[in-house]
This record gives C-alpha cells, structure tokens and sequence, in this order.
C-alpha cells in the first residue's frame, strides 16, 4: 500500500532497473475491457439498518460543518505530515481531531508495545470463525488505545487468484466463502472493539506487478498506466465481490478502493465499482478512502464515489493535491455540487459514530509512525514542531499473546502423517533450518520485514508490524525437549551440510526440518522478488535441505512457513517423511504455536488453498512482463470463477493436498445427513426510488473568504490546505482547464441530485444486496463421531454442487469447528440462503437459483466428501 523510507534504496538496488523491458506492442482501444459509467454517486440512506442512529449524529454534526472544514476532513493532510501513516485535517472548531488512519492486517505498523497476530491466511486455515473474532477485537483494541481511527483491514483483495501473488497471506483464501467468513468476523471484532474497519484493496488487486505505474517504472518497465484488472460480471459476483459483500453486511465502516485499474478504468475513480457495485447495489454506507496514491484526478474521483484522499498529496511529499484547495475551488465554481461533498463528510462521520466515537472523547494519538525516538518532529515531512511524539503505551492485553498462539496453533495443517505425531518426549530431537533461528540482526532489523533471514513470521510491506518479541521455533523446541529430557541440538543454517549429515546420521534421532518462502508488497524487492514469488519454490535451498536431511534420517519432519503453497511434489511422498505442517505465518508467538501442534496440544486446522503438482497445474499466474505496448498491461481473469480447487476440478489438473485438506490426532465417521426444507417467502426484486440527494447547511460563495489564514496560524511545508492561495480561483487552481462546466468533462448525470431508481439486485433499507439473498432455504445437518482414543476437533465443510455447465463441480458453502471427545459424537449444521444457491444472471442484472439440479455434499475436505443428498 504505502512506500516507507527503504523505497529510495530498494528501487535503485532491484536488478531490473539496469536495463529498460520492452514491452510488446501496444492494443487498439477498442481491443480493450470497457468499465461502462455509473452516475451519479448514491447518497446516504437514512433508514439503512444499522446505521440510523450513526446517521443521524453525523447529519447533525456535518449541519454545523464549513465548506472548509468539510474539505479537511475529506482530503489527507500529506505524507510525513502527522504521526500516523495517514491522516485527515481536524475540526477543532468542533471537537474533532485529526483522524488517523493506520495499517496493518497483523498488528499497528511501525509502533512499539504491540502484538503481532499470524496472518490473516494463516488465521483462515483455522476455520475458526471465534478466533478470528477474537484476532480482529483484539487488533482493533491495540489500535484504539494508539489513537488509531481507522485500521486499514481486514483484506480481501487479493483474493488469491494466482499462488505466488505477493500479498495473498494478508487476505485469507482464494475461496469467496471462507475469505468472506474472515472479512465479517474479523470487521465485527475491529468496530465491537470501537474502531473503524477498512476492507481492502476493493477490488481485482490480485497482484504487485505493474499495480503502480511509477513502481513498475522503478524496476526499468516502460508502461504509462497501470495494470487492468480485466473482470467480467459473472466472475466479478461470484468470486471477487462475495467478500466485500459480507464485509459491508457486518457493517463495514470504510472500504480502500486499490492501485491498479479494473476493465481500463482506475479503481479509485471507476464508477461502475464505487458508485454502482459498492454504494447502489451492495447499499455500502460507509466512506471510500484511496489507497495511497491511488487518486488520479480530482472532481472526476469525487462524482464516481471516492470520499476520502488519501494521504492527500498527488505524489508523496509534493504540497500538491487533487483535493484540498482544488475540492474547495470546485465548490465555488459549480463543478462539483455541494451535496456530493456534504456526502462524503457524512459518511466519515456516521463511520465514526457507529464505531461509538465521540469527536470530543477521543484517546490521543500517542505514536509516530516515522520514528521510535521518544522526541521527534510532529510533522516529519517539513521537519516541523519538535516535541514529544512516542508515548511508548504498551496496548498489549492480557490474552493477546495467549489468543496469538491458539491462533497459530490452530492455523497449523497437518498435510501428512505416517504415524510419527504427535511427539511423546522424543528421545533425541534434532532440528535443522535457518528458517527455525532468529534474525541475528533482530527480528525487526528489516524495514517493513523486507528480508528472510531467520524464522518466518510474517511478510513483507505495509502489512507489518514490529515484533514486541519473537518465540522461534528453536527456543521453544529446545524449551519442551529439556522439560521432556530430551537430547536437543540444532543447526539453524541451510548450508552446513557436513554437519548437517552428521548429526542426522546418529542413532536415535528425530529430525525436524524448517523451511520457507516469502512475498509481500510490491515496492520491496528481496532476492529479485518484486512482491510477487517469482516462484513456488522454498527459499534458500530448502527443497535440497529436505531431500539431503530426509535421505539420511528415516524420521524426518518438515515444517513450513510460508505466504502461500510451495511445491512439495519431488519430496512429499519419501517414505523417510513421516509427517509435513505447513505452519503458515503465526506472528510473535511462532515456536510455542508449532510445539502445541507437533506435541498434540491442541487440533491443527485444515488447507484454506490448493497444493498443486506443479506451477503449471493452478491454471492461473502473475502477469510478469508487459503486454500491451507501454500502455497498461492487460491482466483478463479469463479463467472465471475457475481458480484454486475449482479449477483443479474443472481441469482434473494434478494435485498433492486439496483445499480443505489436514489430519488430525483421532478418527471421524461422518453419518446420518438430512436436509429439511425452509418455507421462504418467494424473491422479490428490489423496486425503490430514493429521495433527492440531501445538503446540510450553507456556505459563503465569495473567493475571499477562503483565502489561507496566515495571521491565524503558521504555514507548515508540504501540508495539504483547503484553503485557497489567492482569491482568484483561476489562478488558485493552476490549471489549464479551469473554467470548464461540469457537463463539458465529466459524464451525463455525474452531478445530478434527482432522486434515483434502486437496482432490483438491491435493496432500499438492506446493505449488502436485496435482502431476500438471506432468506434461509435449507437446514442441513449430519452427525460426525470421535472414532479414534483422543478429543479432537473436527472441521466438518459443506460443498453445493450448482449443477450447471458452467458451474464449478463443487463449491464451498459453510463450515464448523467442533470439538468431540473419544467414543462421542456431536452435530454439524449449516442453513444455506438464496444466495448460497444462486448464480449472478447477466441478463437480469440479479441473482437467480437456476434449474439445475442441486446436490449438497458434506465431507472433510472439497475431495473428501463422505455425505450427499439431493435439494429438492
């Protein structure tokens, strides 16, 4: 998302800036995706439920709001120019300091005396809807007691449509259901904590490669435009807008709309996204907020649905913004109508109200991203109001590093077990790797993670936090082995192998091997990894450390900490192998997290993607060279809905684990399915009209009173104004088309405030589409039995098979995680709704059950599937 100090470096180091790639040739316009215009920009619904009570404080306090004061707090103050690593201006007129947005999808950025959560991929391998809850609550309080406003998480884009996209362990699963399942427990526990949730990167943001012009630009590629993202309908419903769905039907307080383009069109200015996808037919209340540097225009971003600018400035550190004293130009001068601004201001607000803030009852921000020091510049940038900064608050809680490791625990998969786990005070346990050792350098010695040396807890970019401490693997095996009187020696190195073979020859010895391979975001490159894997290969030679190790020792363990699936095929079927986790990204409390698993202290959890044979067997991969001229690279998703464990179906492509695969320590018998019937009212489209488009108060219309007040407070560097500079708002603008109407550059009914039919797919009081959606059909239910001598814990998942020939042979549609004691047995249940059952209809523009036979399977994993039974 955000560029930290290590940008400057990195880019000039990264091998591919030597020489310019030249692109193939550019396409014809007409040869590309189209993103047809929506407009205008719907507006807040009063009677949306849930939001009544949030929406009526924010309508009393944007009534009492300047046109200034609404531009600050819409437009970000500029980066490096507070403390956190966005924020907006403040209204202390009346109450309100400056709000701060900050990262991250496992802990606060930059901070000190915060937790580190495992990520959001390894949290989703649990199925464990109450954890991830409970990660989410407790991210959202380490936050608000940072002065944190908004998080920016939980993410769903990407998705995971390729397995080497660099940033796919922030998001959960390529599966819609389960990555939706993360965004609304983990958006309910952050807002139940008392902060606003940013779902994020809305949407198609599926990889690093060519997501910014200027980064790609960096690495020695001659584009001029991002990548496009190229979605049909279909596929863009049922896969890639499921989980923003379910986000904005937890009541998500704010949405980031991403870097690259969707169908041609910038995903922080594309209409179609924002205007009709998101805040029409998903009924999304919330406020809209760029990723940073993600607005590429001003009045044009504002009409097609974007409410917030963030951080602020064009280009970092410019003094230059779309918005600022361009948002209050536009006002003035007729361009952008004022009920569209009073609507952006009101969404902000009303987010900030149903998360329970007070404008005057804030807690202080009490950190700075830009430094650990203690005393610091207040505005970094402009090197400005020297003063205390880091309060150094400790946020931690008495069950965070508890719940971090029940997590990560039961995040682990068991992929493969011949017997040899759980470990019962081995009598001599030897583990190898550096992946199981720390950073001798410290774990946090990485600006943004951007290295992998040591054990792997984490990614790389803004997605990071820094470690309050990191529990290796190492230090805790070596922890129960002395408890055991266990003989324990390890070699934390990929490369000693004299001494690797001879420890693992002796006699007696249980080997563990530890491995990884690592990604995150594109403006870091390690090793020649410009965020995206390059490959699905270990790190560090670990594949040969594998196959050396287990060559020598018949017992040996392999342990794997990655961002996605690595291949596994040359290794995985050794007879010498007798067991295979992959441990995923468990954040601080690593080694205790993997000893619990490997020592039977609690259940692994199960595969939330597919192991394929081979790279070639996803189907799918990251666009890595330009393909269209200098032009934006063009990235079409033309595989549908058919990614991960659909396409190896669809393909009968070859795989090693299926998605949902992992063992446990027990027995399961699946039995006795039934399906009953749910009397629901039959589907009504949605049929409204809205009200005409709302504005609160009034403001001046004389230039001159916008003017920079100099005699008021002093002028700080680089810090982004809504005031004016002259009076003259020609010349305020600086801008070649300034004098244009609205109607000569921007779309038909861009501006209008007339009122406005609601899509039937929608619904006039109901966010997240018609609400028929979530009528329940059927109540499946199944009784899963303990068969085997130890409680456990099953996680029982439900597939439908659609039925149609263009539907995927099976796809996921609930699942539980139960606990069952030995010889007991429990019951598994799943109401499916509407929605779980229908397809997203082109002609129609809606949601419909077609009449294809529908069969519900219960089972293990997506191949395992010991239950059916017809919907009739």
């Amino acid at each position: 998302m955000k560029f930290a100090n290590v940008l400057a470096f990195l880019a000039s180091s990264s091998p591919a800036v030597a020489g310019i790639v030249r692109p193939q040739e550019k396409l014809l316009k007409t040869d590309l995706a189209y993103s047809e215009p929506s407009y205008p920009s719907p507006w807040m619904n009063p009677n949306a439920v849930g939001w009544e009570e949030a929406y009526a404080k924010a309508k009393e306090f944007v009534s009492q709001m300047t046109l200034l004061e609404k531009v600050n707090l819409t437009t970000g103050t500029g980066w490096a120019s507070e403390q956190c690593v966005g924020q907006v201006g403040a209204i202390p007129r009346l109450g309100l300091r400056s709000l701060c947005m900050h990262d991250a999808p496992v802990g606060i950025r930059g901070s000190d005396y915060n937790s580190v959560f495992p990520s959001g991929q390894t949290a989703a391998a649990s199925f464990h809807r109450d954890l991830i809850y409970q990660r989410g609550k407790y991210m959202g309080e380490e936050a608000k007691r940072k002065g944190i406003n908004v998080l920016l998480g939980p993410v769903a884009g990407p998705l995971g449509r390729m397995p080497t996209g660099g940033r796919n362990w922030e998001g959960f699963s390529p599966d819609p259901v389960l990555t939706g399942v993360g965004m609304s427990e983990s958006v309910r526990g952050i807002q139940d904590a008392g902060v606003i949730a940013c779902a994020k990167h809305f949407i198609g943001n599926e990889q690093e490669h060519f997501r910014q012009m200027g980064e790609a630009q960096g690495y020695g590629f001659d584009i001029d435009e991002s990548l496009s993202s190229n979605i049909d309908d279909k596929t863009m419903h049922e896969m890639y807008l499921w989980p923003f769905a379910d986000a904005v039907r937890a009541g998500v307080g704010s949405i980031m709309c991403s870097y690259q383009q969707v169908n041609n069109s910038y995903g922080c200015q594309n209409s179609k996204l924002l205007n009709n996808l998101l805040k029409n037919e998903l009924g999304f209340q919330g406020f809209v907020m760029s990723d940073w540097q993600a607005q590429h225009t001003g009045v044009a971003s504002a009409v097609a649905g974007l409410d917030m600018s963030m951080p602020g400035d064009t280009v970092f550190n410019s003094g230059r913004s779309y918005w600022g004293t361009n948002l209050t130009a536009a006002v003035l001068n007729g361009t952008l109508p004022e009920y569209r601004l009073d609507d952006m201001a009101l969404r902000i607000m009303a987010a900030l109200y149903k998360v329970g803030q007070i404008p005057e009852d804030q807690e202080p921000i009490n950190f700075s991203f830009w430094t650990l020091d203690t005393y610091g510049w207040l505005h970094q940038a402009a090197q400005k109001d020297f003063q205390q900064i880091n309060y150094h608050v400790d946020v931690r809680g008495d069950r965070h590093a508890t719940t971090i490791r029940r997590l990560a625990a039961k995040g682990t998969v068991l992929l493969k077990n011949s017997g040899i786990l759980p470990l019962k005070k081995p009598k001599f346990l030897a583990v190898i790797g550096e992946d199981a050792g720390p950073n001798r350098n410290g774990p946090n010695s990485c600006a943004d993670r951007g290295c992998d040396n040591g054990t792997l807890a984490m990614g790389w970019g803004s997605g990071t936090a820094n470690f309050p401490y990191l529990v290796t693997p190492d230090a805790a095996l070596q922890a129960q082995a002395i408890q055991d009187g266990t003989r324990y020696e390890s070699i934390l190195s990929n490369y000693a192998n004299t001494q690797t073979r001879a420890l693992v020859g002796q006699a007696n010895v249980t080997a563990i091997v530890f491995a990884n391979a690592d990604s995150g975001e594109g403006y870091i490159n390690v090793d020649g990894n410009q965020g995206d894997r390059r490959n699905l290969t270990l790190w560090k030679n670990g594949d040969d450390l594998i196959k050396n190790v287990s060559a020598i020792c018949s017992n040996t363990i392999v342990v794997i900490h990655s961002t996605g699936p690595v291949l596994v095929t040359d290794w995985y079927n050794s007879p010498n192998i007798t067991a295979i986790l992959w441990a995923g990204l468990p954040g601080q409390e690593s080694g205790n997290s993997i000893v619990d698993v490997l020592y039977g202290k609690t259940s692994p959890g199960r595969s939330p993607f597919t192991w394929g044979a081979t790279r070639e067997s996803y189907g799918t991969d990251v666009l890595y060279e330009p393909n269209n001229g200098n032009g934006a690279p063009q990235q079409d998703f033309a595989e549908g809905v058919f990614i991960d464990y659909r396409h190896f179906d669809k393909a009968d492509a070859p795989l090693i684990y299926e998605f949902g695969h992992g063992l446990t320590y027990t027995t399961f018998e699946y039995s006795n399915l039934v399906v009953s019937r749910e009397d629901a009212d039959p589907y009504e489209p949605g049929s409204c009209t809205t009200s005409p488009a709302p504005t609160f108060g009034n403001h001046s219309t004389n230039p001159e009173d916008y003017v920079f007040p100099g005699n008021q407070f002093p002028y700080v560097y680089q810090y982004i104004y809504p005031y004016l500079n002259v009076s003259d708002l020609a010349k305020a603008a600086a801008d070649a088309d300034f004098g244009q109407t609205a109607d000569q550059f921007l779309p038909p009914n861009a501006t209008s405030a007339e009122p406005q039919p609601c899509l039937r797919s929608g619904d006039a009081t109901h966010p997240a589409g018609n609400v028929h959606l979530y009528d329940p059909l059927y109540h499946v239910t199944a009784t899963i039995k303990n068969t085997g001598k130890v409680a456990a814990e099953e996680i029982p998942q439900l597939y439908v098979s659609l039925g149609g020939p263009d539907d995927p042979k099976v796809v996921l549609r609930g699942f539980d995680r139960i606990h069952i004691e030995p010889g007991k047995q429990a019951e598994f249940k799943v109401t499916l709704t509407r929605r779980d059952l229908s397809n997203w209809d082109t002609v129609s523009q809606d949601w419909v059950i077609t009449d294809y036979p529908k069969t519900v399977y219960v089972g293990r994993s997506s191949r395992k599937l010991d239950l059916s039974a017809p919907l009739e």
